[in-house]
């Protein structure tokens, strides 16, 4: 085993650098027998996860996985939010639960994903594959392995996050050789070479990337091609006859799903080809057999999974181009063909970059806001697409303003963030015109624009227009290291992935102005500040819901009711909207209006009930109301079906309240709310909280409030603030909530000690 890729960090410390990170990967494919190992980290600071290694899998093929947002419907994402194995037992499962990677992996294959984590930290997750020859479930043995690992990559990452610095994790993910045997005896690798040149039928051999590392005479004679041309390259960027994406499309499935397949090529006036793939955890071995006869669907049978010489063709075998049916045309199993785009001859469009456009066009089609789609385009295009450099331009009151780029410098795209759209400049000059700009080298770029700027060397630019609707939404730049002549084909793949930028930004850009109305209107109705009241303290947290959810309805209030009296509320109005907050202002309104008026807990429910009838505004809100007398010291509670408050006395014990339930505000006319009353002794804590606190998929509800008493009732807090912060520690990480959380934290200060005579 060596990993190897991008190098981060220094020192015997680094669990990345010095292999243990990738040892225990490696462990844990050969002891479970998968096919493929991929590690993810969670980004610190941000909502991402990045993969960090891969075993048994190329860059290439991951591409699209190399970032993925920690809200993303990904098994590895679900694995480390809900903390639990996601298993996956076939294609269907995938394409049912996870249609996304059902369209840029439509392979058979079986998937498991878990999170590493230890008891107070989620680090990251692992995914394994296997091929549909695994049993439907996880064994027990499996299990305990899956487990083992995630433990020890949990404690590893620990150590190193303990180290100050701690060493950064890996920027692009490290690839993981499986072990290979010692070096065979000279005379019988001599003797293998020997035999490869005597067999009466092509054979070569390709690494997990694709590309040729070995072939021998009669190999290179039927390709009709030098062995010295071959080497190092993959044969369908190579081989203008097999620049159809459906024979790279074989060559992935195959290293996905570990199972032979083959396919035919008709090349006429040449003998048709046969190619029989067998691949392994290290490469894929492939006979190159000359066929005289027409090809057909089934023509060629390549045995599998231990079939014997003869046996049927393994789901998967394609007919050549111009037969009956087209190389990827679905077989037997159900797997789906291969899209392809337009192109001339001797200008190949690859499977691998036509499944990341789908992939991205998914993706987009999900993102909600600006912030989205700049994150998967920056993400996903320079990993999948090649570019060193991208900058993405959005249109605004005549400019262009760079809202995301990678591959270059914050200084050196700050000189150009801000041009007129007259200017005369490349990006400018697309957005007037409507045609993307190609300029296969600098001296292209110069004889064009002489002035434009070069950024550390590149010798090759792409620049896209983003139309939507027929109007100019912003730009898109790409940027490449080497010369790049730019065929057709590709041309048309960069206009597609432009079109498909433009209508995602166009949207997001609408979803950001209705998001940043509500968000203003919630802000304006909700208090700036908590007045300070003699006889009580208050603290209060308000986190609005993860980054791509809608405007939530959460509110909470803290009133002067009267003179001896004070009336905190909280609640929360159904929906994610405008319309919820604008309702969540008037709720918040009437309660005030009714609690300064005198009314008891129940009676202010009972009043602000009737007015949503009286709105009728079809929408439900769950609503808390605590009085605080504080002459008599006594506390009162009436609710409208929201989550019960939690109690800490001043021993330190902490309970749940069980508060006679109502219903929820809006549902009937005429109901009366039950007030509960109870003793509001000194040093007693009362938190009032919304249910995004302690809502989380596969959570039990009643467990998480349990949980939520018991930290309330250890907290070592000197103040309420302090209190307050512990209390929302595990909702402040974005990635993990998927609703708002407001909290309020009511105090009746301790009794002071008698001072000494």
């Amino acid at each position: 085993m060596r990993p190897v890729g991008g190098s981060t960090g220094s020192g015997p410390e680094d669990v990345f650098t010095d292999g243990r990170m990738a040892a225990v990967l490696t462990g844990l494919v050969r002891d479970t027998e998968a096919s493929v190992g991929l590690v993810y980290l969670l980004v610190p600071g941000e909502r991402m996860l990045r993969l960090v290694l891969i075993s048994g899998l190329s860059r290439e093929i991951a591409a699209p996985w190399v970032r993925i947002p920690a809200d993303a419907p990904i098994p590895v994402a679900d694995a480390i939010r809900e903390r639990r194995l996601v298993w996956l037992s076939g294609l269907q499962e995938v394409a049912r639960h996870y249609p996304r990677i059902g369209i840029v992996l439509p392979y058979d294959f079986m998937l498991a994903a878990a999170p590493i984590a230890d008891d107070t930290t989620v680090w990251g997750g692992v995914v394994l594959l296997w091929p549909v020859s695994h049993p439907p479930e996880l064994d027990a043995r499996e299990h305990e392995t899956l487990d083992a690992h995630c433990r020890l990559s949990a404690r590893l990452l620990r150590r190193a996050a303990d180290q100050d610095p701690p060493p950064p994790h890996p920027t692009e993910p490290l690839v993981v050789h499986p072990e290979r045997p010692s070096e065979a005896d000279p005379a019988l690798a001599a003797a293998a070479l020997d035999l490869a040149e005597r067999l009466p039928v092509g054979c070569c051999a390709l690494d997990l990337d694709g590309r040729i590392t070995f072939i021998n005479t009669a190999g290179a004679e039927l390709v009709n091609a030098g062995a010295a041309a071959l080497l190092g390259r993959r044969p369908w960027e190579t081989l203008l006859w097999l620049n159809d994406p459906a024979f790279e499309d074989r060559y992935r499935a195959a290293v996905v799903t570990r199972r032979p397949t083959s396919f035919t090529v008709v090349r006429r006036p040449a003998a048709s080809l046969l190619f029989e793939l067998y691949p392994d955890a290290t490469g894929i071995s492939v006979l190159i057999i000359p066929k005289a006869e027409e090809p057909t669907l089934q023509d060629g049978p390549v045995p599998y999974e231990g079939a014997a010489p003869g046996a049927a063709s393994p789901p998967g075998s394609a007919a050549s181009p111009g037969s009956a049916a087209s190389p990827g045309s679905a077989s037997s199993s159900g797997s789906a063909s291969v899209p392809t785009l337009p192109t001339r001859p001797g200008e190949p469009v690859g499977a691998t970059a036509v499944y990341q456009l789908m992939h991205l066009a998914a993706s987009l089609a999900e993102a909600a806001g600006v912030r989205d789609v700049v994150e998967l385009v920056a993400d996903q295009i320079v990993p999948a697409f090649g570019p060193e450099g991208l900058a993405l331009m959005s249109v605004d009151e005549g400019r262009l303003r760079v809202i995301g780029h990678r591959g270059y410098s914050d200084e050196f795209v700050e000189r150009f963030d801000g041009q007129p759209l007259t200017a005369p400049v490349a990006d400018a000059q697309v957005l007037s015109t409507g045609f993307p700009l190609f300029f296969p080298t600098y001296e292209d770029l110069r004889r064009a624009h002489p002035h434009a700027p070069r950024y550390e060397g590149r010798n090759a630019w792409a620049y896209l227009p983003l139309i939507a609707s027929g109007r100019p939404v912003g730009s898109l730049v790409l940027s490449y290291e080497r010369p790049r002549p730019f065929p057709s084909a590709e041309r048309a793949l960069l206009t597609s992935l432009a079109g498909l930028i433009a209508q995602a930004l166009d949207r997001a850009r609408l979803y950001d102005a209705k998001h940043s109305l509500a968000r203003s209107l919630q802000t304006v109705l909700l208090p700036h500040s908590l007045t300070p009241i003699p006889g009580i303290d208050v603290a209060a947290r308000y986190l609005p819901a993860g980054h791509g959810m809608d405007i939530g309805g959460d509110f909470y209030d803290l009133v002067r009711a009267t003179p001896t009296s004070v009336v905190a509320v909280i609640g929360d109005v159904q929906g994610h909207n405008t319309t919820a907050a604008a309702l969540m202002g008037q709720v918040r309104t009437a309660v005030h209006a009714h609690a300064t008026a005198g009314a008891s807990p129940g009676d202010i429910l009972a009043r602000t009930n009737r007015l949503l009838d009286d709105l009728d505004a079809d929408r439900f809100t769950s609503c808390l109301v605590a009085e605080f007398d504080l002459a008599q010291h006594r506390l009162r509670l009436a609710s409208a079906g929201h989550p019960p408050p939690l109690l800490r006395r001043a021993d330190g014990s902490a309970e749940v309240l069980e508060v006679p339930p109502g219903l929820l505000l809006g549902i009937a006319t005429d109901v009366t709310y039950d007030t509960m009353e109870l003793p509001w002794d000194h040093g007693s804590v009362l938190a009032l909280y919304t249910d995004g606190l302690v809502e989380a998929p596969g959570l039990d509800i009643g467990t998480a409030m349990a949980d939520l008493a018991e930290r309330l009732g250890v907290s070592g807090a000197p103040d309420l603030d302090r209190l307050a912060d512990e209390l929302t520690l595990h909702v402040r990480d974005s990635a993990h909530r998927t609703d708002d959380v407001a909290l309020l934290l009511v105090r009746r200060p301790p009794q002071s000690p008698p001072s000494s005579p």
